[in-house]
């Protein structure tokens, strides 16, 4: 089995890598073998997580920049690219879940929804695919969400935001995934259902009526656990993903079943 999840040598990029699905993910790449380029704008949590694996033993640079930002993600992406060499897997797994009807979200609101789910990983995928094409080899997996496909009409809980940036995230995802693959190129994205993060451990989390309602509806009869991710985001940034690409595969639970 080691042959087709081998990945001694790769290097993987990953985004909002401070905390959540970022950060586990992150310590998973790092446990099968990837040097690291982490990258989160929380310095103080990026650092203290980059000290705990660089103790451990693990290669790394960490980086504290805005992924909206042209200019700091180009010069991470270069710096990353003249210490390794080269990057084999991009994890867009910064974003944001800002509440709201569209009636009621202010424009800037809307923006930094966009701006961080949308505009982060066309930004880090603009800068990385032309490494990725000339070596002719590459593993692209953002984070999107099962409310990409389903939503909620309870009214603390509708996010028409996010809704709307992770069904962009889905479309942009398609669409390179349908011209990279010539290259060696996948790109798919993981849309995880309930799962217990810094983000939704004080929103979700915090009510009861819902955590009920999600555990009554879901088959599992529970939320996820971060750990349950790590294995579908390692598949599809492995080797043994060449022939799967443009797919939006959902970590739920079953949720979006009933």
């Amino acid at each position: 089995m080691g042959k087709y999840f081998d990945f001694a040598g790769q290097v993987a990029v990953v985004t909002g890598a401070a905390s959540g699905i970022g950060r586990s993910a992150a310590r998973a790449y790092a446990e099968a073998g990837c040097k690291l380029v982490l990258i989160d704008k929380q310095a103080e949590a990026l650092e203290k997580f980059a000290s705990e694996l660089e103790a451990e033993g693990y290669e790394l640079m960490a980086r504290a920049c805005d992924v909206t930002s042209e200019e700091a993600i180009k010069t991470v992406v270069e710096e990353a690219h003249q210490r390794f060499e080269k990057i084999d897997i991009l994890l867009n797994c910064a974003g944001i879940a800002m509440p709201g009807a569209v009636e009621d979200l202010s424009v800037d609101r809307w923006n930094l929804s966009m701006n961080i789910n949308v505009r982060g990983p066309y930004l880090l995928s603009k800068y990385i695919v032309p490494h990725m094409k000339e070596q002719r080899y590459g593993r692209i997996v953002n984070i999107s969400s099962v409310n990409s496909v389903v939503a909620d009409k309870n009214p603390p809980f509708i996010r028409h935001s996010y809704n709307a940036s992770k069904c962009a995230l889905n479309g942009l995802m398609l669409g390179m995934a349908c011209s990279l693959a010539q290259y060696g190129i996948t790109v798919n994205n993981v849309g995880p259902g309930l799962f217990k993060t810094e983000m939704t451990a004080d929103t979700l989390f915090k009510s009861e009526a819902f955590l009920n309602a999600y555990n009554y509806a879901n088959p599992t009869g529970r939320p996820g656990e971060l750990e349950e991710l790590n294995g579908l985001i390692l598949f599809l940034s492995s080797k043994s993903c060449s022939y799967v690409t443009g797919q939006l595969i959902l970590a739920d639970g079953g949720g979006s079943l009933v």
